[in-house]
């Protein structure tokens, strides 16, 4: 598996520099137009559940039934209850999880972590799995808002 190798290198970056990448996220939640309601908050309540995703992405990213891990990862976080009880709308709060899955890519590109022609399927391999992940946080954060909307 080429993507696991580059996974790693990649999952190492994020888990060994996740403060600096949550420190970029939480520059962009609060200032991004379609996240307004992150603007007020301050860095101390967002981010050690973003840095805490970073640092335990890997673990994600290698099991064998990543939906329970995610699932499991994003209740341990209280994300979607956090949000929620914040006053956050659904649509702020999947966006907040898009613009992290983006810093671990934006990061990574500045730290040069995949310059080799070579490396460009393990990339894009690597971006797909990584992907999956937060395509099932997204489904989770969506489903638990609307249990507790019920």
């Amino acid at each position: 598996m080429p993507w696991k190798v580059f996974g790693d290198k990649l999952l190492d970056l994020c888990e060994c520099h996740a403060e600096k990448i949550a420190e970029q996220w939480y520059k962009s939640v609060s200032t991004n137009s379609r996240t307004p309601s992150y603007h007020s908050l301050p860095k101390e309540a967002c981010l050690p559940q973003v840095v805490f995703f970073y640092k335990n992405l890997k673990d994600l990213y290698f099991t064998t039934d990543s939906y329970q891990q995610v699932l499991k990862l994003l209740e341990r976080i209280r994300y979607a209850e956090d949000a929620y009880a914040r006053g956050i709308p659904l649509h702020e709060a999947l966006y907040a999880l898009i613009i992290m899955r983006r810093h671990i890519w934006l990061y990574a590109e500045v730290q040069a972590t995949f310059n080799a022609a070579s490396e460009m399927y393990q990339a894009v391999e690597s971006i797909n799995r990584t992907l999956l992940l937060f395509d099932y946080a997204t489904y989770i954060v969506a489903q638990k808002y609307c249990e507790m909307t019920k």
